[in-house]
This record gives C-alpha cells, sequence and structure tokens, in this order.
C-alpha cells in the first residue's frame, strides 16, 4: 500500500511474495484443469485464489479507510501503515474462520413451505436438501460421511441432491461420493445434474447414481403418494446443460413433466434460480435450487444476484411458483465461506 514508507527489506520480502503469486496462481489452475487434473496444484491455486479475493476486497475497505483518517489529520506513513497492517490481520482472520466453515458439516436449515395444491396426506412431507458438494482436489470422504449421517438422523421422506456433486470424472471423486449410498429417504432419493457436471463427465455421474440407488431426474419425474394424496417429483438438467453437446441433455421442462396430471401438485428440481422462470411457465409449485453459494466468500453474492434472481432463501415467482434457492452444502474452489454458511435444508411441505 502507497505511503507507507516500509525499510527496504520489508519492502523486498512483498514484492518478491507479489511475484511468486502472479506466477503459481494461474500455472495451478491451469494444471488442475484438463484430462488428466493435479489435484495438489488444484488446492494451492484454489487457496490462493480465495487469498487474493479477500485480500482484494479489504483493500479497497481499507482504502475507504485511510481516506476517513486523512479526513480526521492522521498523517502518513502512520496513516497508511495502520491501514495496512488492520488489512493484513483482518484478512488472515477471515480466511482462518471462514475455511473452518468451509470444512464443517453444514448447519441444518429448517424451511416451512405451504403449498396450496398438496393433499391434507402429505402434509407434513420432509424434503431434505444437499446440493454444490462439489467434490473436488481435497479429499472429503470424511465429511461426506457426516453430511450422510446428518441427512439419515433427519429422518427424511425425500432426498434431493440439487447437482454439482464434484469437479472431475467418476473415477477421480468415487471415495467421496460413495457416502451418498448411504443415504435413506421413505419415499424418494432424486438428483439433477449441476453445471459442474457438464464440465467433467455429467452422464457418467447420472450413471453413477443410478448404480448407488438414486432416482436420476434426466428430464423426467416420479410420483409419490402417502394417505391417498400424490406429489410429482421432477427434475430437468442444468441450464448449461445444452451448450455441452451432450446427446440427449439439455433442460426440457416439458418432456419433465409429460404426462402429469395437471391437478396434481408439482415439486421441480432445477440447478439453477434461473430456471425458475420456466418452473413458473410449467405451473411447477415449488423448486428447489442450488448453485449460488450464497456467494460463498463476501461480497461476491452482489455479483452472483446480477446473473441469478435470488441468492438464496425463499422467494416467490407469479401467483402459484416458489423457489428455494440453498446456499449449497460444499464449496466450489477456494476452500473458504466467508459471511455465506453452508446448509442441509429441511423444507416441510404443509398443505393449505
Amino acid at each position: 500500500m502507497s505511503g507507507t514508507q516500509w525499510p527496504a527489506p520489508a519492502v523486498a520480502v512483498g514484492t518478491a511474495v507479489f511475484a511468486i503469486t502472479l506466477v503459481v496462481l494461474p500455472v495451478a489452475l491451469v494444471s488442475s484443469h484438463g484430462r488428466r487434473p493435479l489435484d495438489w496444484a488444484g488446492m494451492i491455486g484454489d487457496s490462493l485464489l480465495g487469498i487474493v479475493w479477500v485480500l482484494f476486497v479489504w483493500s479497497v475497505i481499507g482504502t475507504l479507510a485511510r481516506l476517513v483518517l486523512a479526513f480526521v489529520g492522521v498523517e502518513d506513513p502512520a496513516r497508511s501503515r495502520a491501514v495496512a497492517t488492520a488489512v493484513v490481520f483482518v484478512t488472515a482472520a477471515l480466511l482462518i474462520w471462514g475455511h473452518r466453515e468451509a470444512m464443517r458439516i453444514p448447519r441444518i436449515k429448517h424451511v416451512d413451505i405451504t403449498l396450496p395444491r398438496l393433499g391434507p396426506g402429505l402434509d407434513g412431507t420432509r424434503v431434505v436438501a444437499v446440493t454444490d458438494t462439489h467434490f473436488g482436489p481435497i479429499n472429503r470422504t470424511k465429511w461426506s460421511l457426516g453430511v450422510a449421517a446428518a441427512v439419515n438422523e433427519l429422518r427424511p421422506d425425500i432426498v434431493a441432491h440439487v447437482g454439482d456433486i464434484a469437479d472431475g470424472p467418476v473415477e477421480l471423486r468415487r471415495g467421496q461420493a460413495a457416502p451418498l449410498a448411504t443415504m435413506e429417504a421413505e419415499l424418494a432419493r432424486v438428483y439433477v445434474t449441476g453445471n459442474h457436471e457438464y464440465l467433467g463427465e455429467a452422464q457418467g455421474w447420472l450413471d453413477y447414481m443410478d448404480s448407488i440407488g438414486w432416482k436420476t431426474l434426466h428430464n423426467e419425474h416420479i410420483v409419490v403418494d402417502r394417505g391417498g394424496d400424490r406429489l410429482v417429483v421432477a427434475g430437468v438438467d442444468d441450464a448449461t446443460a445444452k451448450s455441452a453437446k451432450l446427446s440427449g441433455h439439455g433442460a426440457d421442462f416439458d418432456n419433465a413433466l409429460a404426462g402429469v396430471d395437471p391437478g396434481l401438485p408439482v415439486l421441480m428440481l432445477a440447478h439453477q434460480p434461473k430456471q425458475v422462470f420456466e418452473s413458473a411457465a410449467a405451473g411447477v409449485d415449488l423448486q428447489i435450487a442450488g448453485h449460488t453459494h450464497g456467494g460463498q466468500i463476501w461480497p461476491f453474492n452482489y455479483l452472483v444476484r446480477l446473473d441469478q434472481p435470488t441468492v438464496h432463501g425463499l422467494s416467490r415467482h407469479g401467483e402459484r411458483t416458489q423457489l428455494y434457492t440453498s446456499r449449497g452444502s460444499g464449496f466450489w474452489g477456494p476452500p473458504f465461506r466467508i459471511f455465506a454458511p453452508s446448509e442441509i435444508t429441511v423444507i416441510t411441505l404443509h398443505s393449505a
């Protein structure tokens, strides 16, 4: 930061760290992708990416603080040194806390949603949503086991994984994903693809989830019933699926709801919140989405909001359709969550 007038050795060390990061960051990120990704490079690159983002944000805030201190008469170099030191300490504290938040078992988020068309026999149905697990370079098999145990303790009627299982193909991430097989539900276990499946091996993950006993909703639906009342549980491919140019892939709401009794309530799984506009046009009662991570690292949530109709929580779209957007259960890339806690969502459905 200009104006600090640090001693020459401190300037030299700082310049060296900056130069090394400038080289290592892009090399690590490139090495962690492609046909033979290097997980150790991914861990380094993703971590540096998060550190740089947080440091940048708080440096901007620090610049504003310098203006305030200048206004009240604090002179340089004391002013700039105080701000620079504060930025470093705040960044370090947030990164330590944010890493713990990212690696912990997600908190349980309870949400009650009334669906006027839901029959009384299905009143109280518990839908447990897990999304954006993003199994990746950091081996989180133990975390995955903990998530599965937490889900089973909730005794769900329906378990839904709403996409972005992993960053990488089944071959690389099978061990971390395996605990999904142990999740239990009274009525159904259902899964839809997210955008990250289409960066790797979407059909492979659909086949894998089928093989461990989940129902993959690849532009299709099932009907669950209890007490003489029925609920349509439908799912569509991610919004990016068509651009991946995989045969038979692409969000298709018409196909997903083909043959559905128009009088039945519909629960739709669609990874991205912005797919809610198609859900509303199709007469869906409730869509569950993920994708946003709640921004994951503040203030990235404001940038996410430019692309999505909502970042987190329950919202209404049209007369019938409601949307619940989860902050996600895992994290993407940088192993940090700052002011955007992860969640396992328990949605309890109520009839009118």
